[in-house]
């Protein structure tokens, strides 16, 4: 990451986080192989495993030709004498990103302008990584037919999902989502033309 622009704000995010800045620093720097950030948004989230605090961060870079997805996750110790912690990362082609999913939960919609408060953003980025098949029976009209018709679904990417809202991550998570979204969206749609 430079030393300057987009890349001293990340870095400056990442401390802000708190949850082992260097590692997830180090993990970004390899990743990036140079390329500098043009959007990027950091999501800290704690979750708790039976009665532990589990941490998780999830780093999203926006480069000129690629996205970076970065996760850090602690681990239980299992007789180790300190946490333990894995660093990945994915580099997506830009071309590769398919889909841009962003959805808006907003109070009082009638009264909403745009640019207005959002309580919760949820940004699903697909690049057919994991596909997801939802199937059910099929069924017809006729509620005496009792034949096999087979199976309906859908088939879906869900690569990537982060949900941030007003109340557990600040104004200023929710905006920085909205941001990368739109700067995401704006970046695939440039390579697709």
């Amino acid at each position: 990451m430079d030393d300057h622009g987009a890349g001293t704000a990340l870095r400056e995010d990442i401390q802000r986080s708190g949850y082992y800045p260097e590692l997830v620093a180090e993990a970004l720097t390899t990743a990036l192989g140079g390329e500098q950030p043009a959007s990027y948004v950091v999501h800290h989230e704690a979750t708790f495993d039976r009665d532990e605090l589990r941490r998780h961060v999830t780093v999203l870079v926006l480069t000129p030709t690629r996205l970076i997805v970065g996760h850090v996750d602690e681990h239980a110790p299992e007789g180790a004498p300190a946490p333990l912690a894995s660093a990945s990362t994915e580099a997506v082609r830009l071309e590769r990103v398919d889909s841009v999913v962003v959805t808006r939960v907003v109070s009082d919609p009638a009264h909403h302008q745009p640019g207005g408060p959002t309580a919760e953003v949820v940004l699903t980025i697909g690049w057919g990584a994991v596909s997801r098949i939802d199937l059910e029976p099929a069924a017809c009209t006729d509620p005496s037919c009792d034949a096999d018709h087979g199976y309906t679904g859908t088939a879906s990417n869900d690569d990537l999902s982060v949900r941030v809202s007003e109340a557990a991550d600040g104004a200023d998570v929710v905006a920085q989502v909205l941001q990368f979204a739109g700067a995401l969206s704006q970046a695939t749609a440039a390579r697709r033309t």
